[in-house]
């Protein structure tokens, strides 16, 4: 019981960081796992360059596993990454679902986020049951300081957050680096980690 409580809380700490202002935290690193040696990693990223990655040894792995729209119930906790329209809207590129012991622990709030260009973070909890909209779903979400109205379409990625391990850091696995320090060799030491179990980190 105590291991799986650590577990939660380690989850639900590192996912402070995602909402912490962009502006005090380095930028996250997005990409596949080509090849691991230990707590070395090689990570293809997003834009085709290689990065040399060495795993913390205190570092806190966490894992997304596949949801679907049925698990975006009323007063679910999410984190939505998107980017505004013109109305206030939010097009969601991404929607993951934090665990219930991260309830009070991560702040709700909506503010800048670097997945895409011009795109938010909206940590929030869902009001109501989603409804049918022109170009997918739609439901209300609200956080502390206001509220914001999502859409949800086939290409939206919809995951669970979940605890993970280091044991995951293998080739193949799409991984999101949400705090990490640049060393002086130039590679870069991973703080906080997510990865995908089965699906890519969309945010």
């Amino acid at each position: 019981m105590q291991a799986m409580k650590s577990a939660f809380m380690g989850v639900a700490l590192s996912f402070l960081l995602v909402a912490t202002p962009l502006a005090q935290q380095p930028g996250r690193i997005r990409g596949q796992i080509e090849t691991a040696d230990g707590a070395m990693l090689v990570l293809k990223q997003r834009d085709g360059s290689v990065l040399n990655v060495k795993v913390a040894d205190d570092a806190r792995v966490s894992a997304l596993v596949k949801a679907t729209v049925d698990d975006l119930k009323s007063d679910t906790f999410v984190g939505v990454a998107g980017v505004p329209r013109p109305d206030g809207s939010i097009d969601a590129y991404s929607v993951h679902i934090f665990l219930p012991a991260q309830r009070g622990v991560v702040p709700d709030r909506h503010g800048p986020w670097d997945g895409r260009p011009n795109s938010t973070m909206t940590n929030a909890y869902i009001e109501g049951t989603p409804t049918v909209a022109s170009d997918g779903l739609s439901f209300k979400v609200k956080y502390k300081e206001g509220e914001k109205n999502i859409i949800v379409t086939q290409q939206t990625g919809i995951a669970a957050a979940a605890p993970g391990s280091k044991d995951e850091l293998k080739p193949g696995a799409q991984i999101i680096i949400m705090a990490s320090e640049k060393q002086a060799d130039g590679t870069v030491l991973a703080k906080v980690v997510y990865v995908g179990r089965g699906v890519t980190p969309a945010m």
